[in-house]
């Protein structure tokens, strides 16, 4: 037995090729890729056999391909996260982009950046599935072609949803949360059983009375864990080689943990049940993230003064809106749309100039 094992791990490094890091990841991801392809292809064939099926619809390939996908999704994830850890190649490479001394991604993390990636696949094939629909009205799909498609979405899920979770870092994670928000928010306001739900506010989606309600509520409080996730490990290589920028980069830290909470609050207190909270948490997170970007060139003095500039003017749009709401111009729901489009972008762009900072007397930064 221990020969055969042996024997097929010899057969996978030749096919992998060079053992480095990327070679081998990347090599991985198309074994992983073409393994779900021939187990999609198994199971949808004889799922399929001796029926026409619709393109999008109830029992279509497409609602066979999102389920499957997103099952795909969790799958190559937790291989990709079982693939970082330490091993033969390198084991004092630092190949995870969230390790830090002492710290890792804790279970809760992994698990709502994984529910992410099968929301993302499960929502984005539904919606590939729908416009081919429209593009090829009435036409019906045979089993072999139809398994051959589910089988190819399988396969470019897990290759994706792989290299996403070997190659996880800030700026990756910040990216998938946004993807995730827009797919997830879409869907949502695509669900919802009042089509006027925009006369309200945008909480509206949320309400106990809305069929769309568990996306969206489920959408914010994955997007707050993900952001919380991203805040402890974005600015832990921050500079901080002086007391004063520890205490910077930790009030920085915990705004950005705190926006987190809070959004995921405003989905665990829906505002037609708890209307005293979901209004104070959604408000306080509007207010720490004002705090952090007029406070950060005290906080963090290595951040460039352009982002800097980028972040007041993004507060100064989030007030005029509020104004033009009050005076009656605006509507909440077109406040609190361009206020979250806002607030996230700066998130993303924050996340990539944290990344490009290094200490101003050329020393490596101090991670914790």
């Amino acid at each position: 037995m221990k020969a055969i094992s042996a024997k097929a791990m010899d057969v996978l490094r030749q096919l992998r090729g060079p053992d480095t890091a990327d070679a081998v990841f990347e090599a991985t991801a198309l074994i992983v890729g073409t393994v779900f392809l021939l187990v999609g292809f198994a199971v949808a064939f004889p799922v399929f056999w001796g029926r026409e099926l619709a393109i999008s619809g109830p029992g279509s390939i497409g609602v066979f391909a999102a389920i499957g996908g997103a099952v795909t999704a969790i799958l190559a994830f937790a291989a990709g996260r079982f693939a970082v850890r330490p091993g033969e190649i390198d084991p004092t490479a630092v190949r995870d982009g969230f390790s830090v001394p002492g710290d890792r991604l804790r279970w809760y993390d992994l698990a709502a950046i994984a529910f992410a990636h099968a929301a993302i696949a499960y929502l984005g094939w539904i919606g590939i599935a729908e416009l081919l629909e429209r593009s090829f009205t009435g036409a019906p799909v045979f089993a072999f072609p139809g398994a051959v498609l589910v089988a190819v979405a399988f396969a470019l899920t897990a290759y994706v949803s792989f290299l996403s979770s070997v190659a996880l870092t800030p700026v990756v994670l910040s990216l998938v949360l946004a993807v995730f928000l827009v797919v997830g928010a879409f869907a949502a306001m695509l669900a919802s059983s009042d089509v006027d739900w925009w006369r309200d506010n945008l909480s509206a989606l949320g309400m106990s009375s809305n069929s769309a309600s568990l996306a969206f509520n489920l959408t914010l409080i994955i997007a707050g864990i993900m952001v919380t996730t991203i805040a402890r490990y974005a600015t832990a290589g921050l500079p901080a080689s002086a007391p004063q920028d520890r205490r910077g980069r930790t009030v920085v830290r915990g705004g950005l943990i705190l926006m987190g909470i809070f959004l995921a609050c405003v989905g665990v207190f829906p505002v037609d049940e708890f209307f005293l909270v979901h209004n104070s948490v959604a408000t306080g997170m509007v207010v720490v993230f004002a705090v952090v970007v007029v406070g950060l060139p005290w906080f963090l003095p290595t951040i460039p003064k352009v982002f800097v500039a980028f972040g007041w003017a993004f507060v100064l749009v989030i007030v005029l809106l509020a104004v033009f709401f009050a005076t009656g111009y605006y509507n909440l729901t077109a406040v609190e749309l361009i206020a979250a489009v806002l607030i996230f972008s700066w998130i993303i762009v924050f996340l990539r100039t944290a990344g490009s900072v290094v200490s101003v007397d050329g020393r490596e930064p101090v991670r914790s």
